[in-house]
Order: C-alpha cells, then sequence, then structure tokens
C-alpha cells in the first residue's frame, strides 16, 4: 500500500511538473515586462557611475505612482532623432531637470544650476562649460549623461538646433529607473539621488 502511494504521488508529480514550469515562465515574462527589467550599458556616456557592458535592473513600476524626480537615472524610449540606428531605442541618462525648472549653464565654478541652486556634481567623469539657458516644458525632462563630452544627451541636441522639445523626452518615455548597479560584482552600489538634488528649489 504504501509503495502504491509512493508512486501514485511520483506520477503525479510529473503531471504537474508542465504546469508548475509553465506559471513559473509566466510569472517571470509578468515581472520582466511589468516590475523590473534588467538592462546593460552599452556606451561611456554614463562613466563612471556606470560603466561599458555593467548590468542594472530597472523599476518599471515606480513612475505609475509618482512623477519623475530630479538626479535619478533613468532608461527611456529615446526620441527617433535621437537614434542612431535600430539597435538604439532605449537610452540611459540622469534627471537633471524637471517640467519647468530652469536649466542654465554655468555659475563661476563651472557648475549647472537648477533654479538658482548649483549642483555639486563629484560623480562627474567629465563636466561640460558648453554654455546653455534653457526651462524645460512641462510634462517633458532634461537628461544628462555623467560624462558629459561623451554622452548624447539633452545639452548635444539643444546645441544643435536650439529646439527644447527636441532636446527634452516626454516624461510618458521613461521605462523606468534604473536603482541598483548589480553586474559586475565588484561594482555592485544602490544608485541613489546625490544629495546636491535636494537643495533645489521649486521652479
Amino acid at each position: 500500500m504504501g509503495d502504491e502511494k509512493i508512486e501514485k504521488r511520483r506520477k503525479s508529480f510529473w503531471r504537474e511538473m508542465p504546469i508548475l514550469v509553465g506559471v513559473a515562465v509566466l510569472v517571470a515574462f509578468l515581472v520582466r515586462a511589468f516590475v523590473v527589467q534588467t538592462f546593460f550599458i552599452p556606451s561611456e556616456s554614463m562613466e563612471h557611475t556606470l560603466d561599458i557592458d555593467d548590468k542594472v535592473l530597472v523599476n518599471k513600476v515606480v513612475y505609475s505612482v509618482r512623477d519623475p524626480r530630479r538626479g535619478e537615472i533613468v532608461v527611456f524610449e529615446a526620441p527617433h532623432q535621437w537614434r542612431t540606428g535600430a539597435a538604439d531605442k532605449d537610452f540611459i541618462k540622469r534627471i537633471i531637470g524637471v517640467g519647468g525648472d530652469h536649466v542654465q549653464c554655468c555659475d563661476a565654478e563651472h557648475r549647472i544650476t537648477v533654479n538658482g541652486h548649483a549642483l555639486d556634481e563629484p560623480y562627474l567623469f567629465e563636466a561640460t562649460d558648453r554654455p546653455f539657458d534653457i526651462t524645460v516644458p512641462a510634462g517633458r525632462v532634461w537628461v544628462m549623461g555623467d560624462h558629459r563630452s561623451a554622452s548624447a544627451d539633452s545639452l548635444q541636441h539643444w546645441l544643435s538646433d536650439q529646439n527644447i522639445e527636441e532636446a527634452t523626452i516626454p516624461a510618458g518615455s521613461i521605462v523606468g529607473r534604473a536603482f541598483t548597479l548589480f553586474w559586475p560584482l565588484d561594482r555592485v552600489t544602490w544608485l541613489t539621488v546625490p544629495p546636491t538634488f535636494d537643495d533645489v528649489p521649486a521652479p
């Protein structure tokens, strides 16, 4: 009798296995599609906060419950005029200004200012001293790479045609917030908002 019960359990387990695997695959798909997704870094534009081939986890839910904030690193679907090829769909940059913000470069210490507050950005690989003075339209964000001279970002597109709509991205095109660098293991870290953004006043 005992052997028969064991045999029945084994048969039941193998019958249920395809269902369990299917459920696991479905859950993984739903998590990737709607909650958290992995992205790798393809270029030097965010050095050395993020280096080429680093991998990050992106929270795809957060902007469903609140607006994007200054200082956050975000993955977004790039406008077509920003792309250089079919593979250049998703970009990763740091939000410097949100709708209504007055973003300007530079003060006497070569710092970008947002609503009159100078940003101290020790995380930059290379800063910029190219002058600009813009106001971010409502519903859009101004994004820049941490390696400013190697980043196809809002500043580059502003300097090329002085069109603020083309230089900024719609908040709705943001895929999510990059919240942790998880690979390689010797570079694992949380991607937090630098404290300098805490003191930026409202526009």
